[in-house]
């Protein structure tokens, strides 16, 4: 076998000075290539701007809370004692009478002489005790561990929770309903601290890096959103908590070449497609300690995920979901606290996959819960039910060919269901309501005259709701309205000053449209157009690109600079949701591309980029470019290899070349197992078509990513090489899937992008 001559592959090195990328590159084929300094100026000081200054960013509410059922709201204010630092804010919901209820000087511990951090911060039942969460610290994606004091309003004292654990080593600490102790998380144990003597009780004793006690494994927090793991009980005598067995789990390690002198080395658990699970259950343990109750679900825990768990209301009840490991059956189940015995209230099905709840939400007839709020999409769309705890029946509450986005408030004083939706308008999203008894159509709530993307926070009372709103023309406003009429109490942000930044940028207005495709849809786009545009002349199209279940790229919301940035270097962008994305269209359209991962959505995004070429005469379509990171990483490896030629440059970030090398639970829900869908995980995945390649493709991948992996990346620059083909790589060391840790990363990676396109897809009309 002959060798692969070393400029199949070029490592891109880049340096970047104040406001240019300069891109030194080793010859290809024999040809040299001129030095270049690309972007524009123009673009780098928008991202310098963006990402370093934040000059871009809209100012949002910090940390708002309701307080005395919607009476009051608290929300941080900056301190003009201590600067750096934030005041505690309450304001009156109906006057605006605004108050300090904790200054930045009350949360100044002994011997020092700053404020706390406020990093989070939570009221105890009664708002006589403030929970501080300080020093957080990154635990995966969220900063999620830190420390935690309690301070007090009645003779403002200040006390450190956990004091005698690690520093910054308390996870989801919290009051327990009588506000007599917190519960927290230390070292995968569980442990209560009671307020009155600061004595310690350690609940679990078996926590370890195998057995995790009151918070997640990787897989579970990465997939079904779960961190907190533990629930007290009303009565504040017990805890139940998830307990998650790694054991037997796949360990994964991560390489830092660049930490110290020799290679260090991060191992942690990662189950792939078809492998071993971590085995969960959830127990029930007395506050005072003793020995834990185990719920009795069914089935293998290895091979069924609990991903909601809480108390009923009563303390002898919980109810909890067990979802089967193909995420196609979830059961509802009501369990003893004492006796861990469990009977089925409900089951959902789905031939593809069921959808999760974020919370249990109840009614409450006669102080006792009697139906809980269900989102099913049994009959065709995303909808709320009302299942009865006596029988298990449904019935559904928003009685409408829509679906429905999020749930907002379930009002039972006022007989209100309150929620997102857009019916047949699905970039958008409006407040309706419907009626707790089901009859009647929902009505919208919102305003008919702002188009856009609304949403709510809504006092537990059913009075009042913080509004955002916000569109591709108008950046985010946030303000308080009564929730019933949606009339305007005050405006709290307008971020007005946002236009003007953002039109100095000088595109032309984002525009919606809708590209049919061959397959008989119609997919969502978007289309920003760069300043002065001449639809005489011929434009380079850059595709933006994501495309897989996890979310939609095309809503009328305010957009981060950077498509308009590319656009004023002379592109139109443009971005397609195809079907399968979570688009609110039906659950035909979300479905439709179960096993069909990298088949559907490749097919789709290529036809729809012929079609958009057709349709719109001042794209050329000999300068096309695309770039997506993750699963855009992935469709956009898939565009390149399976319909070669279509598109003449491409950048792929953070891909999932192989399927098989993910993890279990997101490849699993949307794919199946290997073992019984074997073809589709090798059509789907784009080292298997890599043999096609014919333009310029640049792949990225952090070495650091926890979360996909740059072993599959390895393993596809593996392939391309034995294939004999060309393309360019860069590796960003010890970076996560965001790509963003150390100084001058982001705004490093986004040049990076934009300097590889201009160089194979020149910019300007012609």
């Amino acid at each position: 076998m002959s060798p692969v001559p070393c400029s199949a592959v070029r490592r891109l090195i880049c340096f970047l000075p104040a406001f240019a990328l300069t891109l030194n590159v080793a010859p290809v084929s024999g040809q040299s290539l001129p030095d270049k300094t690309l972007p524009s100026a123009a673009f780098m000081e928008t991202l310098h701007a963006e990402f370093e200054r934040g000059e871009y960013r809209p100012q949002v509410p910090s940390e708002s809370r309701w307080l005395d059922g919607g009476r009051r709201y608290t929300i941080l204010e900056p301190s003009p004692a201590h600067k750096g630092s934030v005041d505690l804010v309450a304001y009156e919901t109906a006057t605006g009478a605004r108050s300090i209820l904790v200054s930045a000087a009350s949360l100044i511990p002994a011997g020092q002489s700053t404020p706390l951090r406020i990093d989070g911060y939570q009221w105890s039942a009664d708002g006589t005790q403030l929970l501080v969460f300080t020093n957080a610290q990154k635990v995966w994606r969220l900063r999620t561990r830190g420390d935690y004091w309690v301070f007090r309003l009645a003779d403002k004292s200040l006390t450190q929770i956990g004091a005698a654990a690690p520093a910054t080593s308390l996870m989801f600490a919290k009051f327990s309903p009588d506000g007599h102790s917190v519960g927290y998380v230390s070292g995968n144990n569980i442990y209560v601290e009671s307020l009155a003597d600061h004595q310690v009780r350690q609940l679990t004793h078996d926590g370890s890096t195998e057995i995790i006690n009151g918070t997640t494994d990787w897989v579970t927090e990465e997939e079904l959103g779960l961190r907190d793991a533990f629930r007290w009980s009303p009565d504040s005598a017990a805890i139940a908590y998830w307990q998650f067995d790694q054991s037997g789990v796949g360990e994964y390690t991560l390489i830092n070449d660049t930490e110290a002198a020799y290679p260090t080395l991060f191992r942690y658990r990662y189950p792939q497609p078809g492998g071993t699970n971590a085995a969960v259950r959830v127990g029930v343990v007395s506050a005072q300690g003793g020995a834990t109750q185990w719920i009795h679900v069914p089935g293998d825990p290895r091979n069924n995920y609990i991903p909601r768990m809480d108390w009923i209301g009563d303390s002898d009840e919980i109810v909890l979901e067990s979802l089967n490991r193909l995420q196609n059956t979830n059961h509802v189940l009501i369990a003893n606290a004492r006796s861990g015995e469990t009977r089925l209230l409900f089951e959902d099905k789905d031939p593809a996959w069921v959808d999760l709840i974020e919370q249990f939400d109840w009614l409450s007839g006669g102080g006792r819960k009697t139906d809980l709020l269900w989102t099913s999409e049994r009959d065709g769309w995303r909808h709320a039910w009302l299942v009865s705890r006596a029988t298990g029946e449904a019935r559904c509450i928003t009685n409408f060919e829509a679906d429905m986005i999020a749930p907002v408030l379930l009002d039972e004083a006022h007989g209100y269901f309150y929620f997102t939706a857009s019916p047949g308008d699905p970039i958008r999203a409006y407040l309706y309501r419907s009626r707790l008894d089901g009859t009647g159509t929902p009505e919208r709530v919102t305003p008919q005259n702002e188009a856009g993307s609304h949403v709510y926070n809504a006092s537990p009372n059913g009075e009042w709701a913080i509004h955002e709103y916000s569109s591709a023309a108008h950046p985010p406003s946030y303000e308080l309205v009564r929730l019933g009429t949606h009339a305007t109490v005050r405006t709290m942000i307008d971020n007005d000053a946002l236009i003007a930044k953002e039109n100095a940028l000088d595109p032309e207005p984002i525009e919606f449209t809708e590209t049919a495709v061959p397959d008989g849809v119609a997919l969502s786009t978007f289309i920003v157009k760069p300043p002065h545009f001449d639809p005489t002349k011929k434009y380079p199209m850059l595709v933006n690109v994501y495309s897989e279940p996890a979310s939609t790229m095309v809503h009328d919301a305010w957009r981060f600079t950077f498509d308009k940035a590319v656009a004023r270097e002379g592109y139109v962008v443009v971005a397609f949701d195809n079907q399968g994305t979570p688009a609110p269209r039906g659950r035909a359209w979300r479905r439709a591309i179960y096993q069909q991962i990298g088949i559907l959505n490749a097919r789709e995004q290529s036809q729809a980029i012929t079609a958009f070429e057709q349709t719109h005469a001042y794209i050329d379509s000999t300068r096309v470019g695309m770039w997506g990171h993750s699963g855009g990483g992935s469709a956009t490896l898939n565009e390149m290899f399976q319909y070669p030629g279509q598109v003449q440059a491409a950048v792929a970030s953070s891909p999932v070349p192989d399927e098989a090398l993910y993890d279990s639970i997101y490849q699993e829900r949307y794919m199946g197992l290997p073992s019984t869908d074997e073809k589709g995980y090798h059509d789907g995945s784009p080292i298997n078509h890599a043999e096609g390649l014919t333009g310029h493709l640049l792949i990225i991948h952090g070495s650091g990513d926890d979360n996909v992996h740059f072993q599959g990346t390895e393993r596809l620059v593996n392939r391309l090489i034995a294939l004999g083909k060309t393309f360019d790589f860069m590796d960003y060391p010890n970076r996560t899937h965001a790509l963003s840790e150390g100084a001058g990363t982001t705004v490093h990676v986004n040049a990076l992008r934009l300097r590889y396109l201009e160089e194979y897809v020149p910019p300007g009309p012609r």
